[in-house]
């Protein structure tokens, strides 16, 4: 979505905090922060990443992608294993640690500059290129498949950039339904609760245009 861009803008998902049970609500308020020391990223791994996943949904706020970087930094730190991976690509710990020092072997012979140091269009231009598996030739891509490593990394910003509570007021999510349900369910209706769209000609109005 683009940054702060909502049909809701007077809906506050937080509003309803009240109405979930206590730990679903302690839960979502640990999104905001603040979040402990990063335990698997360094701190150039952290650099790289927060300007890789803001890039990936186009939203530059820092107060969301602290949220996703611990999130990711979690995800990375933990013993578990993967629900899913692609049989080339190897488990994500090493796939996102050695895929960021491959991308900036790739700034590097492109541009002569590591990654956290191109403009943003060069930034763009790598990213895309990984995305359709396209970009330059370097060693490393013989155990970093360019795909599998793109996939990932949008995986990763993905899920914890969509569960920030601040994303869920822009988008009209009304947050988790238990223990309050849902009753108005036929098609096309909605609950008292839930956000009202404000369409572009009604801010339109508002503001005299």
């Amino acid at each position: 979505m683009v940054e702060g861009k909502t049909y809701y803008p007077d809906y506050d998902v937080l509003d309803s905090i009240e109405e979930w049970d206590p730990v679903t609500a302690d839960a979502v308020l640990k999104r905001l922060g603040p979040f402990p020391a990063l335990k698997f990223l360094t701190a150039d791994e952290e650099q790289k990443l927060r300007v890789i996943t803001k890039h990936l949904v186009y939203d530059h706020r820092d107060e969301i992608f602290d949220w996703v970087i611990h999130f990711i930094d979690q995800r990375l730190d933990d013993e578990k294993g993967e629900y899913q991976r692609s049989p080339d690509a190897p488990p994500e710990k090493i796939l996102i640690r050695e895929g960021l020092q491959a991308i900036d072997k790739l700034a590097e012979k492109l541009y002569n500059e590591d990654f956290l140091s191109l403009e943003v269009e060069e930034q763009f231009e790598i990213l895309a290129s990984l995305q359709v598996g396209k970009a330059a030739s370097i060693p490393e891509w013989s155990t970093i498949p360019q795909q599998d490593l793109f996939d990932k990394l949008l995986i990763l910003t993905v899920a914890p950039y969509y569960s920030h509570p601040t994303i869920w007021s822009e988008i009209g999510y009304g947050g988790p339904a238990h223990p309050r349900g849902y009753y108005r369910i036929e098609l096309g209706l909605a609950d008292p609760w839930e956000a009202q769209r404000k369409d572009a000609t009604d801010k339109e109005e508002e503001n005299g245009e």
